[in-house]
């Protein structure tokens, strides 16, 4: 017996449909997710994402051909049903159902469960069996609460205004970094943002999307002129020429890999704030337990140790190998 959905060299397949779900090598039909680099790649055939994540794709992609759907919306490929629906994790993001003779997959590329005020929420779909990551696949990662997040940047960088620091924040240029900006006050200062992370500010506002007022870095920027500004910077330039100009700064990272001790102390970094866009330990075994789903897949993260807590809870649980990221603190998510 096939099953609905297998995992071959080029990514996850679904060969009753004849397509493939955030492939990693070129293939005919794509199935997307989110528009990270590491979910929509280049050089397929053609794409199939949510409406709302194609802008961002189509900037980063250049021009290819992608096709779109809302949410809910029910397409046929070669009688498998597809449909997307909200994964939480940044603005267009998507977990994909596959429905074939009644059995039911989901795959949910990159997800979370706390409803961020800027990605549409996530919303649990039940299914025979569930592909998941495990980025955060370890008890010790528990998110700070929205409104405790929001209070500590803003205090943090009013600090710094106060005393003419710089305020220098590492953060992805998609999802994260618009999320942040959602969460600061702007009447503390000015916020400027890397090239990349503006790029995105651009498409996103193109789709109705409120941020605040940001000042793009350009070579010719007066940095002087934005004394304790806000900076938001992508990690790669965080320690880099690119940052350099911005003196005196405090650093700090927004990730989820600030919950382990230590992390922020290796980075050189200032400050912390544990924040991600991808789900929790608590936010995961939620996810999963609202599926229904018997048929547990791992595909990234702490894989194994997530697999065998799963397996533990009662989950036909196995780990595949993918070659999908999670967040990290080195790379730009459109690397």
């Amino acid at each position: 017996m096939t099953e609905l959905l297998t995992f071959t060299p080029e990514g996850i397949y679904c060969p009753a449909g004849d397509f493939h779900i955030d492939p990693w090598l070129p293939v005919d039909r794509a199935l997307i997710t989110h528009g990270h680099a590491d979910h929509a790649r280049d050089g397929m055939g053609a794409y199939l994402a949510t409406r709302a994540a194609a802008p961002v794709m189509r900037h980063r992609l250049g021009d290819v051909r992608i096709d779109t759907v809302d949410y809910g919306e029910v397409t046929t490929h070669n009688g498998v049903q597809v449909s997307f629906h909200p994964a939480g994790h940044v603005p267009g993001s998507a977990q994909i159902r596959i429905e074939h003779k009644g059995e039911v997959w989901v795959c949910s590329g990159d997800y979370k469960t706390v409803d961020d005020g800027l990605s549409e929420p996530f919303e649990p779909v039940r299914c025979h069996a569930f592909i998941t990551e495990s980025t955060f696949g370890l008890p010790v990662f528990k998110w700070t609460p929205q409104d405790i997040l929001a209070r500590q940047i803003n205090d943090w960088w009013a600090s710094n205004a106060a005393a003419g620091t710089y305020s220098l924040l590492s953060c992805y240029a998609l999802g994260k970094a618009q999320r942040l900006l959602r969460s600061v006050d702007p009447s503390i200062g000015p916020i400027l943002t890397h090239g990349a992370i503006e790029n995105t500010n651009e498409v996103l506002r193109g789709q109705g999307i409120a941020l605040p007022d940001t000042i793009r870095v350009t070579p010719v920027l007066d940095a002087k002129a934005h004394k304790g500004a806000l900076v938001l910077a992508t990690p790669s330039a965080l320690n880099s020429n690119w940052a350099r100009r911005f003196k005196p700064g405090s650093t700090a990272f927004a990730s989820g890999w600030m919950a382990l001790r230590g992390v922020r102390r290796r980075r050189a970094a200032d400050r912390g704030f544990i924040v991600s866009d991808h789900a929790d330990w608590a936010g995961l075994n939620d996810a999963i337990g609202q599926t229904g789903a018997e048929r547990i897949f791992v595909t990234h993260g702490y894989t194994s140790v997530f697999s065998r807590w799963l397996s533990e809870q009662g989950y036909d649980a196995q780990v595949v190998q993918t070659e999908f990221d999670g967040e990290t603190l080195d790379a730009d998510d459109d690397a």
